[in-house]
């Protein structure tokens, strides 16, 4: 049986962001059991409480219908300009979003969307099939991510685990992410962010980008994944950015990843073109910077025999890429593996397949 207490969220939520706790954590609770409906909501600050916790212990369902977004909205269940936020529980958070997936719709819908919250801290719970990517993280810094799970069908389109941009100081740590697209996406303005612990697959791999879209000036930098497993993926750990745009992305790290059976392993790729937008062809001249990348303790199966694919651009290529401890064997259906580069540049030691590129 569902609820319908979209005005009762609403009065809690007025309650416990006026809140004056003397510095104490305001928590609003859902109770196990139970299954709410909801329209999409917005929970605005900011908040006179120091500190908001909201413990979910029921099921959030999103309406079985497309037609909201005909409204312009562009998310599901919005935070935004809420300080140290815990949501956390071992509740459930269920887009519905297969009549999503069907109807082909090009919009862009986030099931949880949070912007400009700063000491936020999302623990415990299970994300269900959103209509597209389940967690958006914009415009905050000092987030801590940890033991979700996050669950869409592989043929899902655009259902990424969780999308990071314009934010700085992020932790997604010990997080279980099945969907059909990225299981972490990194984007533009993002810094100091730290990946550890993560299964990933089905998916397309744990991506940064893809940067300089619509010919923006992009940066990343300081992005460290380590101990990850990365099951049947599409991609294993990507960089992707599209051609004559300008930025960078460096001073970043794969570190102690292992690989089942999973298509392209390792990429950079500065030739990245959006499938689903038209591109009149390749641009010749310009290109987003790649330097200081480490790959480091690498192992497992390829499902494709172009486990190593390093395509940097012609003019700016990519600088300081290292290698060391990479080793990649071919995997089902599968019956070697090698290294395909272009104007790449750094070392490689300990590799397979070699990296011939790479002095």
């Amino acid at each position: 049986m569902y609820v319908f207490e979209i005005k009762a969220f609403n009065k809690a939520w007025k309650d416990i962001c006026n809140a004056n706790a003397g510095g104490e954590t305001v928590t609003l609770e859902t109770p196990r059991g139970k299954t709410f409906l909801l329209n999409p909501l917005v929970f605005q600050g900011p908040c006179k409480a120091k500190a908001i916790r909201i413990l979910l212990g029921g099921t959030l369902i999103a309406p079985l219908s497309t037609s909201w977004a005909n409204e312009g909205v562009d998310t599901w269940i919005q935070f935004s300009n809420v300080d140290n936020l815990y949501l956390d529980g071992d509740g459930k958070i269920d887009g519905r979003g297969s009549i999503w997936w069907q109807s082909c719709m090009k919009k862009s819908v986030y099931a949880l969307h949070f912007n400009n919250c700063n000491g936020l801290q999302l623990k415990g719970l299970t994300h269900l099939n959103s209509p597209r990517a389940h967690i958006s993280i914009k415009n905050c810094k000092d987030v801590i991510v940890s033991d979700l799970k996050i669950s869409a069908p592989d043929e899902s389109p655009n259902t990424d685990g969780i999308d990071i941009s314009d934010s700085t100081n992020v932790q997604i740590l010990q997080s279980i992410i099945a969907t059909g697209d990225d299981c972490v996406a990194i984007n533009a303005g993002s810094s100091f962010i730290n990946i550890t612990g993560v299964v990933c697959g089905p998916g397309h791999g744990i991506s940064i980008g893809s940067l300089g879209d619509g010919g923006a000036y992009d940066t990343v930098e300081q992005v460290h994944v380590k101990n990850c497993t990365l099951r049947a993926t599409q991609n294993g750990v990507r960089i992707k950015t599209f051609q004559g745009r300008s930025g960078y992305a460096r001073k970043i790290s794969f570190e102690k990843i292992v690989l089942s059976n999973a298509r392209n392993p390792i990429i950079i790729n500065q030739f990245y073109q959006d499938k689903g937008k038209f591109s009149k062809g390749i641009m010749k001249a310009g290109a987003i910077e790649i330097s200081d990348v480490t790959y480091s303790d690498i192992r497992g199966t390829s499902a494709n025999d172009q486990a190593i694919d390093l395509r940097c651009d012609n003019v700016v290529g990519c600088r300081n890429i290292v290698m060391r401890n990479i080793d990649i064997t071919p995997g089902v259906d599968c019956p070697k593996t090698y290294t395909v580069c272009n104007n790449a540049h750094g070392t490689a030691t300990e590799t397979q397949p070699r990296v011939p590129c790479l002095s």
